[in-house]
């Protein structure tokens, strides 16, 4: 069956959203309840609920057979606010590159929250810091150095911080970089070696380029801000085998003309196109981006088309469409995904559903979890997944 079409979608981020996920739209799905599961717990899934007033974070155990059961205590007090709607950005929440801590996006607050991972998965906040700036909704982390893109504001910024083995986030002194008002950047990420971080305009349909020096401070790449390649540059992520290769969702060139870019990375951070990018997806609205973690197949999750594209890499880093794979909830408003560690399994959060999609990954084709998906806390807006 095709996944449904949407109309030709506007170029601001808040009309791409508010015109794909219908508020109203139920929780309720296959395998939104199940009983306690037997299978053995293989790690664990949080997610950015992005609740009005006390934001919350939804913890769930990851069972071997790909069913999820939340843990004792979700959804648990991240301390800061959400902002209660849907919200399009990537990263919002992320790991530590030690393992030991969340990082959460507090987008109705201004603030990033720190959790410690318990034993048993639960998350407890260590730490509630300012973001300095305004609606903060991504986060970059390599090693001790953390980068967030606060989209709001008169002055929208990517801002650096580090974070020290307890879990506390400091502001590193001369790393703010200034956007204009109405740039509303979406996405801030490093690439593995922490040597390159790029961020997205949305709005503006720009492509920021940094190299990082030893000091985690920022050096503007020649030539950026680059034009992105279609309108709406979102979703971003730099291949896993490969820290040279960036790939970028382009997402609001309209019904069913969704593409993806692709780019090489030089030594001072400036981007160059690869072959004939950028890439037909052939949805609507392609967002969100994950790689898998040998770096051969790209997943990008068009959230007006409610499926999941699959390409191919190349060596040189050329796409190879493979097809899609329509989500069972219908107007479920995919969001962020993650594979988890092993690359077994891929998770989505769905926005409009309230809830989260598992699919078992075979080279790039996917197949959605008998149990998919699972039901989030009532009043989640969600966004940022995280999976252990």
């Amino acid at each position: 069956m095709k996944p449904m079409r949407l109309a030709a979608l506007g170029l601001s981020l808040p009309a791409v959203l508010l015109s794909l996920l219908p508020a109203a739209a139920s929780a309720a799905g296959p395998g939104a309840d199940h009983p306690h599961q037997s299978a053995a717990v293989a790690g664990w899934v949080y997610v950015d609920d992005n609740t009005a007033g006390e934001n919350t974070i939804a913890g769930f155990d990851r069972h071997a057979d790909g069913t999820l059961t939340p843990l004792p205590g979700s959804p648990f007090p991240a301390g800061g606010a959400g902002n209660g709607v849907g919200t399009g950005s990537q990263g919002a929440l992320q790991r530590s590159s030690d393992g030991k801590y969340l990082l959460a996006v507090d987008a109705g607050s201004s603030q990033v929250s720190v959790l410690r991972i318990g034993p048993n998965g639960e998350p407890k906040l260590v730490e509630l810091a300012s973001s300095d700036g305004v609606k903060p909704v991504s986060i970059a982390v390599h090693d001790g150095l953390v980068y967030v893109a606060n989209s709001g504001g008169a002055e929208p910024n990517y801002t650096g911080f580090t974070l020290n083995g307890g879990g506390h986030l400091r502001p590193l002194a001369g790393s703010t970089v200034t956007l204009p008002e109405g740039s509303e950047p979406g996405d801030v990420l490093f690439n593995s070696t922490g040597t390159t971080l790029v961020g997205v305009r949305v709005a503006t349909s720009l492509i920021d380029s940094f190299a990082v020096g030893r000091d985690g401070l920022l050096s503007t790449a020649p030539g950026s801000p680059i034009e992105a390649q279609g309108p709406g540059p979102f979703g971003s992520e730099f291949r896993p085998t490969n820290p040279s290769q960036l790939f970028v969702s382009n997402a609001h060139g309209g019904e069913g003309a969704g593409t993806i870019s692709a780019f090489s990375v030089a030594g001072d951070a400036a981007l160059s196109s690869i072959g004939e990018s950028p890439f037909a997806d052939h949805e609507t609205a392609p967002c969100w981006v994950e790689i898998s973690h040998d770096g051969s197949y790209l997943f990008t999750v068009n959230t007006g088309s409610d499926s999941i594209s699959s390409y191919s890499i190349a060596s040189e880093g050329s796409l190879g469409l493979l097809g899609s794979t329509p989500l069972r909830q219908a107007k479920a408003g995919p969001f962020d995904a993650r594979l988890a560690p092993d690359g077994g399994t891929l998770w989505v959060v769905e926005d409009a559903g309230k809830g989260v999609a598992g699919f078992t990954v075979e080279g790039g084709h996917l197949s959605e979890l008998p149990s998919s998906p699972t039901a989030l806390p009532e009043g989640s807006k969600p966004f940022g997944i995280v999976v252990t």
